[in-house]
Parts: structure tokens; sequence; C-alpha cells
């Protein structure tokens, strides 16, 4: 793991979930000196009209910033099987741990693919997650690389909360009222 103060490699893969939590994030970081490359997988989003609009937005914001975007593709019927038994957890149970992990993992193989040394999510910017399960399940994506690193950083310090509200104006993002997954829209 890579705390927020450690030296980091300038390039790394974010993996993204949607365009309101990215973009404070990408301004951050472009700002910063950072290559982000965008990973969307969120094979956890439901119904696929609701992961084509998140998608869709992100792509058309790292178009208008230069940034690549990889798309992961969608494998809905994967996911279910990874959560399955813990349907009716709670936000920010044992459900969200195996979504983050299956979503971080896939993350640290496009990586190491890419020969991308650093990975990073924007999960850690939403207020309803569990800033530990996402460390969790980012450092056990990178268990068995020896030289990819997880960025663990709160992305919700130092303003970037109250940009995301500003950049959410601005551009005019589609901004969803649930974190993405069947099982919480009634939350």
């Amino acid at each position: 793991m890579i705390s927020q103060d450690s030296i980091l490699p300038s390039e790394l893969l974010l993996h993204c979930c949607c365009a309101p939590c990215s973009a404070p994030i990408l301004e951050w970081l472009l700002n910063n000196g950072y290559k982000p490359t965008l990973f969307f997988y969120n094979p956890n989003i439901y119904p696929i009209e609701e992961y084509d609009k998140r998608k869709n937005e992100l792509i058309k914001y790292a178009y208008k910033l230069g940034v690549e975007f990889i798309d992961g593709d969608y494998d809905h019927d994967e996911w279910l099987k990874c959560v399955c038994g813990h349907e009716s957890d709670k936000e920010r149970g044992q459900r969200c741990l195996l979504c983050f992990t299956m979503r971080l993992k896939r993350t640290a193989e496009v990586a190491a693919e890419r020969g991308i040394k650093l990975i990073a999510t924007t999960l850690a910017s939403s207020r309803w997650k569990s800033i530990e399960q996402i460390e969790a399940a980012g450092l056990k994506a990178v268990a068995s690389y020896s030289d990819l690193k997880f960025w663990s950083r709160n992305w919700r310090k130092d303003g970037l909360q109250e940009r995301r509200r500003i950049l959410l104006a601005e551009n005019r993002f589609y901004n969803q009222t649930y974190c993405g997954c069947e099982f919480s829209i009634s939350l």
C-alpha cells in the first residue's frame, strides 16, 4: 500500500465508478503531475441502462480532458456469482467488500498487463462507502503482484467533496441516487 504522503509513480490506472466521483479526482491528479488512465469496470451496476448512462458520461469527460479510457466490459452475471449469499447485506457489509475486491482485482490485472505500477479508485470519494473496505480490497488486489501498488487515499478531503459538487453542476453530469447494484436501490 502507498499512503498519500509517499512518493508515487506519475502513471496510474484509476478505477472509476462514475463521472461525478471521478471529475474532482481527475482534476486533482492532472493538476499535480499525474498521468491517469481511466478504467471503467463496474459489473455491479444495474440495470444495463444505468450502466450505460454512467459509462457514457465518463467517456465524454475523459475525452474532454484528453485522458485515456479503458472499458472493462460488463459481466453482471459474474458479479452476481461473486456476491451470492450476500444480497440482503446492508451497505458497507460483506457484499460491498466482495464487490470492491472483484473490481479492484480486475483493475490490478489490467494495470499489470499494461506495465502500470500504481492503481487507485474513485470509490474512496463516496461518503457512502467504507474507506477501510476499499483499502482492504485494494491491498488484496495487488497482493500477488510484486511491483504493483495500491494508492490508499481518502479522496473526500482537501476540498474535493466541494469541488465534486461544483464540477457536477458545471458539467451537468447525470448524478445517480444509489451505488449501482440492484440490492442498494431500495436502501
